[in-house]
């Protein structure tokens, strides 16, 4: 999907194409355009063209065809030392003979800056990142976590507007990134920098980011804000792919403005909103997320289409319960509903029936 070039962007990727063997797109046509400050993740499976992206924009990877601007200017040519961006990568590249303050420093000194300056400025990144006590340390007296906060401040340190991130966290456990992911997104809109940031993780992404653009076989397949892309995903790779997603799939039988009516494969007759579908006769995959499913009858609205369902699994998750059930000939359709004193836990072989409004239902490309 293409986007307006707008003429305030920061960052610009105008009808960039990349190839490695001059047969072979890696990345297709991108038209991509950032303002000022934005924090925009890349997101996509493994080689979807998200890092080659990055590499382009750093100046590690030369496009093949179109241009990148960087304040509207071209960049294309520039090497990577002279464009002025920070950069923080999931290994983070630290300099293992040097103390975490001559880290820091050399990037200012590579400047030319002189030494009470880069001293104030490395105190005041170390600062931001909560590591002020650890200038005299080696890379190697730090924990992961500790290394990864010295290779963020390193980034910041030198004041760029852009900083590029390309898996910062991956190599972190659970709950440390789940900590740097929010100190990062924070940071980011406190210093009014513009972050590219790349991940193959839905909710890392989802969380920290002003838009999402997802990738696929070298094209943004989506670019929106988290939770239009969650909420309201433009085709089935796009909704597989974010979060988790109930698939059934069927023919369209009749399409009236913003309904229309699908016969799913097992005969079953449901209502849907006409997203990637255009007429009649077509096969479509119907999506439905798992939280805008009920089976308490009482809950269910009176527009709500409902399913016949056997409950084949019903797990306890503390907040919430993950039930899987057959519904349609699938043996793979979830359901989750929170934890409360008025929902009922259901046991396997138990028949129900399942609902959802119309409006949470979207037929989408087969």
């Amino acid at each position: 999907m293409a986007t307006a070039t707008d003429e305030r962007a920061f960052v610009e990727f105008e009808r960039v194409q990349k190839s490695y063997d001059g047969e072979t797109l890696v990345v297709k046509d991108l038209n991509l355009s950032m303002p000022k400050g934005e924090f925009l993740t890349m997101l996509g499976p493994s080689g979807s063209g998200k890092t080659t992206c990055l590499m382009m924009l750093a100046g590690f990877e030369t496009a093949t065809h179109g241009d990148i601007r960087l304040d509207g200017n071209p960049i294309n040519n520039i090497p990577p030392h002279k464009r002025g961006i920070g950069m923080v990568f999931q290994n983070y590249a630290l300099f293992p003979h040097m103390t975490v303050a001559e880290n820091l420093s050399f990037p200012l000194e590579v400047r030319k800056m002189g030494k009470s300056d880069r001293e104030a400025k490395v105190k005041r990144a170390l600062d931001m990142v909560q590591m002020g006590a650890f200038g005299g340390r080696r890379p190697a007296q730090l924990s992961g976590g500790q290394q990864q906060r010295i290779a963020l401040a390193r980034a910041l340190v030198f004041e760029p507007e852009l900083v590029l991130m390309d898996e910062p966290l991956g190599a972190l456990d659970k709950q440390l990134r789940e900590t740097l992911q929010f100190e990062i997104t924070r940071l980011a809109h406190d210093l009014g920098i513009t972050v590219v940031y790349v991940t193959h993780d839905q909710t890392e992404a989802l969380t920290m980011s002003d838009r999402v653009a997802v990738f696929e076989a070298g094209r943004i397949q989506q670019l929106a804000p988290p939770d239009e892309l969650y909420e309201a995903p433009i085709n089935s790779f796009v909704a597989q792919f974010i979060g988790e997603n109930n698939t059934l799939e069927g023919v369209v039988t009749a399409i009236e403005g913003e309904a229309c009516t699908v016969k799913l494969d097992s005969g079953d007759i449901i209502d849907a909103k006409p997203v990637n579908v255009s007429s009649v006769g077509e096969r479509t995959k119907v999506s439905i997320r798992p939280e805008r499913v009920e089976f308490n009858r009482e809950r269910l609205h009176a527009d709500a289409h409902t399913l016949k369902a056997e409950v084949l699994e019903f797990i306890y998750m503390g907040d919430i319960f993950r039930t899987r059930l057959r519904v349609a000939g699938t043996d793979d359709f979830i359901v989750k509903t929170r934890n409360a004193p008025d929902q009922r836990r259901l046991t396997p072989g138990e028949q129900i029936e399942i609902g959802w409004l119309p409006e949470d239902c979207r037929a989408l490309d087969a």
